[in-house]
């Protein structure tokens, strides 16, 4: 993600543009915000089509059609403009790499999370497919990752820019010589069969990291598609065989897509469907997401005087967080002890335990996906939970499908419309193709009880669905809250503000501002930088492998393995990640301490960035909960 372009309009359309997402052969991306607050991934598409006597009139067509694509695993298209100077097309922003981001980054995917990316690719192209549209550019790089599954993007674009006589003269192609068909590959004329091969092509580069018909060349790999077979060794067997059907090479030989699902058979429900690699780069997206939307205020030097960008927002990525740093220039670094610093060190919190069923302290310990589990809620029916990442929140479906959220202490209370009381509590409302609606956790003004629907469910009222499951689930938690499991040495109950106080952390922190809850299982310590500390249910961590770090490493504090990060920021402070396992849950998740420190200032010396960090954690490793 990137900054837009100098004298770039910071308008197109209705959304107001914020960041550069990328660039391909067909147009550029902008992350764009819609009048309603909803993120979109704007396309641009190339100036140069706008000439084309016949792009118009094609990109009109296949953007109407691609409007009926309605299911969970695409990106909904929401606007488009094919008259304008620089035709554009707006769809739904899905947090979350692309498949060859993650691939890059963490290696081929696991036999497990193959099954969910063939399935979702699966449905995703029957959606495309009953809505008459073929894909004809399906690749690694048009398949986002999401927290919950995988999702198609860019589904029927590529045939308003097929015939361009813009692309032919730059040499362009449409499509990825390595997941096209055949018959695309030839030029001839495509049927749905021709998506079903790209499908295979991709499950075989998720398990081993490229296209199975690499070459050394693309004519080569042209020559491959076309006439020899795939090499599918990685694949393991019940997915290896769906993948030799969708690479026939004749298309009357492919399967459909129901066939595929056919094949996999029932799939386990799993929150954690990708490897951990994934959920740290959806984290790490969406911290450039909040700088791309929060920018920084200008900052005066101790003179007085507006330097531009004497400031500069510094996102830090910690796993289940989104924090922002402010940082001085390298001309102005600020004094050793700022004003704010000069007072005596702030104290943690000592409030005595809050009985309130709607506290902090209470809710902490609640599984929100038992508070609705099974529960009849007007206008959209009984309620199944179906994915439970955080501690303090769950997904639930209905009975036709539609996806709604109910967060307990969210830190991030919706921007909405006070809009009178609810259950005796003030209700906060935002409205949209999705709706919000929001009660204040008891004590915390800046935490919520949050009931939402899905911008993709189909609901007749989706505001008053949400307000009817805030309700059910208020008189739920006052009357007999549903608990989370708590076996010996959980940190679910742990309020993690208490487990260091400003002065047992001034020694290596430095003067501490303040101490604040973020969430109900996260603390914020603010110093010269900040220290998060958060508790989890995550994957096992494993030490990372992206080389977007300075340094990575593993550890032993107090004869624990601890994951290490660092991270320079060109001159203008660093980060340290820690991450190790407290107590596994099952083979494939954990209950994980996570824990970010930001250091400001100029570049420190490499002992003072993960220097302090590790204090940190061997203070409040004796204290936490003995497995």
């Amino acid at each position: 993600m990137k900054a837009l372009n100098p004298g770039e309009p910071g308008q197109v359309g209705r959304y107001r543009l914020v960041a550069a997402l990328g660039e391909g052969g067909m147009g550029r991306v902008l992350l764009g915000v819609a009048p309603d607050g909803r993120l979109v991934a704007l396309k641009q598409i190339h100036p140069g089509l706008a000439h084309d006597p016949g792009f118009r009139e094609r990109f009109r067509r296949e953007v109407d059609t691609s409007r009926m694509v309605s299911g969970a695993y695409t990106a909904a298209v929401m606007d488009a403009d094919p008259d304008a100077p620089t035709p554009w097309l707006a769809s739904v922003f899905v947090p979350g790499p692309s498949l060859t981001e993650a691939v890059a980054a963490g290696g081929p995917l696991p036999p497990w999370s193959l099954h969910h990316l063939a399935a979702g690719l699966a449905l995703a192209l029957g959606e495309i497919h009953r809505a008459g549209l073929i894909h004809r550019d399906l690749k690694p790089s048009n398949v986002i990752l999401a927290a919950d599954g995988p999702r198609v993007i860019d589904f029927g674009i590529a045939r308003a820019v097929e015939g361009s006589s813009e692309l032919t003269h730059t040499g362009s192609i449409i499509g990825s010589p390595g997941f096209m068909s055949p018959e695309q590959a030839e030029g001839r004329a495509l049927t749905s069969a021709s998506d079903v091969f790209s499908l295979g092509a991709l499950l075989a580069m998720a398990a081993s990291g490229q296209s199975p018909f690499t070459g050394t060349s693309t004519p080569h790999t042209l020559y491959n598609v076309v006439h020899n077979q795939p090499d599918l060794r990685a694949l393991p067997p019940g997915i290896r065989q769906i993948a030799e059907a969708c690479l026939a090479k004749d298309p009357e030989q492919r399967p459909a897509p129901a066939w595929i699902l056919e094949q996999l058979g029932p799939i386990a429900p799993n929150p954690h469907p990708w490897p951990p690699v994934v959920p740290q780069l959806i984290e790490r997206q969406r911290v450039a997401v909040h700088q791309a939307l929060h920018p920084p205020k200008p900052r005066k030097s101790r003179r007085g005087l507006a330097i531009a960008g004497a400031a500069a927002g510094v996102v830090a990525l910690v796993a289940g967080s989104i924090v922002a740093v402010e940082l001085t220039s390298g001309d102005e670094p600020p004094p050793a002890q700022p004003a704010a610093q000069s007072a005596p060190p702030a104290p943690a919190p000592s409030t005595p335990p809050n009985p309130d069923p709607l506290g902090t302290d209470k809710l902490r310990t609640v599984d929100p996906c038992q508070v609705l589990d099974g529960k009849s809620v007007a206008g959209i029916g009984v309620l199944k939970p179906k994915i439970d990442v955080h501690l303090w929140a769950c997904t639930y479906t209905g009975p036709d499908g539609d996806w709604v959220d109910l967060e307990l202490g969210n830190h991030n209370p919706i921007d909405g419309v006070p809009s009178g009381e609810l259950a005796g509590l003030p209700l906060t409302v935002k409205e949209g193709a999705n709706c919000e609606a929001a009660v204040p956790v008891n004590g915390r003004a800046d935490s919520a009880i949050k009931a939402s629907t899905s911008a993709s469910a189909k609901l007749a009222q989706p505001c008053d669905v949400a307000k009817a499951m805030l309700t059910d689930a208020i008189t739920r938690l006052r009357e007999n809250p549903p608990q989370h499991e708590q076996p010996p040495g959980t940190l679910i109950p742990v309020d993690p503000c208490s487990l260091a106080s400003a002065t047992e952390v001034q020694p290596f922190l430095g003067p501490v501002v303040k101490v604040e809850p973020e969430d109900l299982h996260g603390c914020r310590w603010t110093v010269s930088g900040f220290l998060k500390l958060d508790l989890v249910k995550s994957h096992p961590p494993v030490q990372s492998k992206d080389s977007s770090y300075d340094v990575t490493g593993t550890v032993d504090v107090n004869g624990t393995p601890v994951y290490l990060t660092k991270e320079y920021r060109n001159g203008a402070g660093a980060s340290c990640t820690l991450t190790w396992q407290h107590r596994p849950i099952d083979e494939r998740s954990a209950e994980v301490v996570e824990m970010h420190h930001s250091i400001s200032g100029q570049k420190p010396a490499p002992e003072q960035v993960c220097g302090p960090s590790l204090e940190f954690a061997k203070l409040i490793m004796p204290k936490l909960p003995k497995p």
